[in-house]
C-alpha cells in the first residue's frame, strides 16, 4: 500500500451496500450482544472501514446507557449516521424481522411438539451452552471495559448490589452515572475510552470513512424541532396499536396487557437484553404466569440458537402467552399466539428507534467531551457485573432445577464447563457450541 493510497479521501457508503450488509447481518447475527458488536465490528471497523474505532465505541457506549437491546441500537444508530432516518430504520428492522419470523415459527414446534422426549433432550443439552454463551459475554465485554481497578470495582458494586442487595438496576445505571461523573472530574484517565476492539493495527493502516475527525453530517446535528418530530411520531405509533388493541379485544386482554409490560420493559430496564431478561422473567413468569420458569429458560435457549438479539425471546414469551390465553375465542390459539409474537416485539423495540433517532444527534455533538463519555463508560463497567449475576440466575435454574434441595445435574454441570473452555479457549463459535451441546443432549437421551 502507497503513500498515495493512504492519504487518499475514501470512497462513500452507498445505500445499496449498507442495505445489502444490515440484510446479512439479520441471518448471521449469532452469539448473542456480545458476539453481535463483535460482527459488526469486524465487519465495519476492520474490514470495510466504513466507521472509525473511537466512533463506534461512543455509539456502542450511548447504546450500553439506553434501556433496550444495545447490539440492535447500534445497527440502527450506525445505519442512521450513515444514511439518515431511513437508514436507521431499515438497519434496526432488518436486525430484528429474521429472528422474529424464525421464532414464531419455532415457538410453534415448541407449543406442538415440546412434550416429546426426543425434543426435551435437546433442550437439555442446549441449556448449559446458554450458561457458557452468557459467561462468554462477561469475559468479552468485561476484557474492553475493565481496563483499571475503578472499572473493577464498579463491577464489582453492580454484581454485589443486585445479587445480594438486590437493588433494581435503573438504581445501580445512575449510580454507576454519578461514579462515572466523579471520576471524569478527578480521575480524568480511569474512564477514558481506547482502541479496544482495535485488531493487528488494521484500524491504523488508513482512514475510515467516518473517520475520528470527520465533521458531523448534516442530518446528524441537533435541532430541536427535529427532536418533537421524533417522539411526536414514536409516542404515535405506541399510542395507535394499543387503541386498536383495546377496540378489537375489549379491555384487560392478553395482547392489551402485553403492551402495557413490554412497554415498560422496554423504558425501565437498563443494561441491554441480559439485563433486562430478569425482570421478563418476573413478569411474564410470576405476575402474569404466561409460562413457567422451564418455558422461559427454553425460550432463552431458542434465542440464542437463532440469529437477531436475544431480547427476541420476549416473541417467545409472547406467543405462549397469547397461546395459553388467547384474545378471541374465534381466532385460533395458534394465530392468536402468533399475533402475541408481534405485539411483544413491536413494543419492546419502538423505544429503541426513537431513543436513537431522537438522541443521536446529541451524542454526535458530545463525542469528545469527557464529562459526558465518563458516565457511560462507568455504567458499561457496572453491566459487567449484572451479566455475571444473570449467569449464575441461569445455572441455578439448570444445574437445581427443582431448587437446591434438589438433585444436582452433574451432566449440566460437565456441559457447562465444556461450552464455557471450547468458547474461551479454544474460540468455537456460539453455533458450534450450541449444536455439540444439543448432539450431547441426544446422545444422553439415546443412552440414559
Amino acid at each position: 500500500m502507497t503513500s498515495d493510497t493512504l492519504t487518499q479521501d475514501p470512497p462513500a457508503i452507498s445505500f445499496r451496500q449498507a442495505l445489502w450488509f444490515w440484510f446479512k447481518l439479520g441471518f448471521i447475527s449469532f452469539g448473542g450482544p456480545a458476539g453481535q458488536i463483535g460482527i459488526m465490528h469486524q465487519a465495519l471497523v476492520v474490514e470495510r472501514r466504513w466507521i472509525s474505532d473511537k466512533r463506534f465505541l461512543h455509539a456502542l457506549n450511548y447504546c450500553m446507557l439506553l434501556p433496550g437491546p444495545e447490539a440492535q441500537q447500534l445497527a440502527t444508530y450506525l445505519g442512521w449516521l450513515m444514511h439518515k432516518t431511513l437508514g436507521g430504520v431499515l438497519a434496526g428492522a432488518l436486525f430484528v424481522l429474521p429472528s422474529l419470523l424464525l421464532l414464531i415459527g419455532l415457538s410453534w414446534v415448541y407449543v406442538s411438539f415440546g412434550d416429546m422426549p426426543l425434543l426435551a433432550a435437546l433442550f437439555f443439552g442446549i441449556k448449559p451452552a446458554v450458561i457458557a454463551v452468557v459467561l462468554q459475554a462477561v469475559h468479552r465485554i468485561g476484557s474492553r471495559a475493565l481496563r483499571n481497578p475503578y472499572m473493577w470495582a464498579l463491577a464489582a458494586f453492580s454484581f454485589v448490589a443486585i445479587f445480594a442487595a438486590q437493588l433494581p438496576f435503573p438504581l445501580i445505571v445512575l449510580a454507576a452515572a454519578v461514579c462515572g461523573a466523579v471520576l471524569g472530574r478527578f480521575v480524568p484517565h480511569s474512564v477514558q475510552t481506547g482502541n479496544a476492539h482495535t485488531s493487528g493495527g488494521v484500524t491504523e493502516q488508513r482512514p475510515a470513512i467516518i473517520d475520528d475527525h470527520t465533521p458531523t453530517p448534516a442530518h446528524a446535528r441537533f435541532k430541536l424541532s427535529r427532536l418533537l418530530l421524533v417522539l411526536s411520531a414514536g409516542s404515535a405509533l405506541w399510542l395507535l396499536p394499543m387503541w386498536a388493541l383495546w377496540l378489537a379485544f375489549g379491555d384487560g386482554n392478553t395482547l392489551l396487557q402485553m403492551g402495557w409490560f413490554f412497554s415498560k420493559a422496554a423504558l425501565m430496564t437498563f443494561g441491554g437484553a441480559y439485563a433486562v431478561l430478569p425482570y421478563v422473567y418476573q413478569g411474564a413468569v410470576e405476575t402474569f404466569q404466561w409460562l413457567t420458569p422451564q418455558q422461559m429458560i427454553d425460550g432463552l435457549a431458542l434465542g440464542e440458537s437463532t440469529p437477531g438479539p436475544l431480547i427476541m425471546v420476549v416473541s417467545f414469551v409472547g406467543y405462549l402467552g397469547a397461546y395459553a390465553k388467547p384474545v378471541l375465542n374465534g381466532l385460533s390459539a395458534y394465530g392468536s399466539a402468533a399475533l402475541g409474537a408481534v405485539v411483544a416485539t413491536w413494543f419492546t423495540f419502538l423505544p429503541s428507534f426513537v431513543f436513537i433517532l431522537g438522541g443521536g444527534p446529541l451524542v454526535e455533538h458530545t463525542q469528545n467531551q469527557l464529562r459526558f463519555t465518563a458516565p457511560l463508560t462507568a455504567i458499561t463497567a457496572a453491566v459487567v457485573g449484572v451479566m455475571l449475576n444473570l449467569a449464575l440466575f441461569f445455572a441455578y435454574h439448570v444445574l437445581w432445577p427443582q431448587g437446591i434441595a434438589g438433585r444436582f445435574e452433574w451432566l449440566s454441570a460437565l456441559l457447562t464447563v465444556a461450552c464455557a473452555v471450547a468458547l474461551l479457549r479454544f474460540k468455537w463459535s456460539v453455533l458450534r457450541v450450541l449444536g455439540a451441546s444439543a448432539g450431547v443432549g441426544l446422545l444422553s437421551f439415546v443412552l440414559i
